[in-house]
């Protein structure tokens, strides 16, 4: 079962939403009043699902976080079941007015949605473009739909801030016919990209903004994003969330005549590849002992694989920020975010090393600190280091879906059917 706050005595919320944003090895959650913008009451986080190092904290403000022990939490399979169990437990349940959720594939889906029996299946349909987020999410909305029918349930879309993508950002080089079954670029990572570019906004009152903005979001995912007036110009995830950069478990962009190879000499199944490529590559695949960015730094001096795994991901993160500067024209704002980018000093300072011909300085104090700005004053870019709250920005499109609007839901435009996959 999920962890407990303390015992205290609180007062029920007349309206409430529960963000549920389930990775594919963690589950974040945090409950927001409605009156009359969302506002935190409490938030949790699940880390390592699966593992038998599952880790579960609590916060409530203003309270520490407080780790459950002994958590029923390390199988996959029953975790949908205790999550519905907990929140009808929860005093706050007769509050809910409907439970918000991150979906990381919505293909062209710019709005968020309700859930219905139409769209999950054709969620289903999917589900061979990202079967480390899909089957766990809908799992999920499933569950809570099967025992709570009556709670309405609204999904965010990972892709939906990538919509403005130019076309010439979109095209993959491949047969047009293709692109008829689907296959494109999407990109990933999208409400974290728009809740730091509303933070931006908000640090530059009464200014044109930040200008040419590189989003490095930085965790067991990873994707750097190039925005220009607002608007999402290129990104490095593409039409899987486990293309651009090498990831925890995932293999970030490979040589095509990788799978081939794999197929054709080592006698792996196409099921076989999409689990090397998803589960088994990445950090953890050069390591071969972690995913996890805080065990290679711990054991980087005494293991040369975790040395050469941390190296691998920061040089090709140092270069994707230096070619996204090239599709912005230049760079004025580098933007270090999620829990790699917010808590890895060691990771923005190898990132950064070489890019002062971009007219990058940075202060090694500052950044040592997790300071907000760890650009010297001089700095012709401002490097910044923001706490990403997706869970805060998946309430507020709740609350925005709560409120009638006239307009008819998008259709879902389907991929190719998963036996073409």
């Amino acid at each position: 079962m999920l962890p407990q706050p303390e015992t205290t005595p609180h007062r029920v919320h007349p309206r409430c939403v529960l963000i549920l944003n389930r990775g594919s090895s963690s589950l974040r959650f945090a409950l927001f009043t409605l009156d009359p913008v969302p506002q935190r009451i409490w938030s949790g986080t699940v880390e390592r699902i699966g593992s038998k190092n599952t880790t579960a904290s609590w916060t409530q403000p203003p309270g520490d976080p407080q780790t459950a022990p002994n958590l029923e939490l390390n199988d996959e399979r029953t975790l949908p079941e205790s999550v519905v169990r907990w929140i009808q437990m929860r005093p706050e349940f007769p509050a809910l007015v409907a439970v918000g959720h991150r979906v990381v594939h919505g293909m062209h889906r710019s709005q968020p949605e309700r859930v219905t029996p139409e769209l999950i299946q054709k969620l289903r349909r999917i589900v061979p473009l990202d079967p480390e987020h899909l089957i766990g999410e809908l799992d999920l909305i499933e569950a809570i739909q099967h025992r709570i029918p009556t709670l309405p349930q609204v999904v965010c879309f990972y892709t939906a801030f990538h919509q403005s993508l130019p076309r010439v950002a979109r095209i993959l080089p491949l047969p047009r016919r293709f692109e008829a079954l689907g296959l494109m670029r999407f990109g990933f990572h999208g409400i974290a990209c728009a809740f730091l570019m509303e933070a931006l906004k908000e640090l530059h009152p009464g200014s044109p903004g930040p200008g040419r903005v590189i989003l490095a979001h930085l965790g067991s995912g990873a994707s750097m994003t190039a925005v220009r007036d607002g608007r999402s110009l290129d990104t490095t995830m593409g039409f899987t969330p486990a293309g651009g950069l090498p990831m925890g478990t995932r293999c970030g962009d490979l040589d095509p005549g990788v799978v081939p190879f794999l197929i054709q000499s080592c006698g792996m199944s196409a099921a076989d590849v999409v689990a090397l490529l998803n589960r088994q590559s990445g950090m953890l695949g050069i390591s071969e002992t972690s995913s996890d960015m805080r065990d290679l730094l711990r054991c980087e001096a005494s293991d040369v694989r975790a040395a050469e795994a941390i190296a691998v991901f920061c040089h090709e993160g140092r270069k994707r920020i230096g070619a996204l500067a090239a599709v912005l024209g230049g760079l004025d704002t580098l933007v270090f975010a999620g829990g790699i980018g917010e808590n890895c000093p060691a990771v923005r300072a190898r990132m950064c090393e070489g890019l002062q011909f971009l007219g990058i300085e940075w202060m090694p104090a500052a950044n040592a600190a997790n300071a907000a700005v760890i650009s010297a004053p001089g700095s012709r870019v401002t490097v910044r280091v923001l706490h990403t709250d997706e869970e805060g920005m998946m309430a507020r499109s709740v609350q925005d879906w709560l409120t009638p609007d006239p307009r008819p839901p998008e259709p879902l435009r389907s991929a190719a059917p998963s036996h073409s996959l």
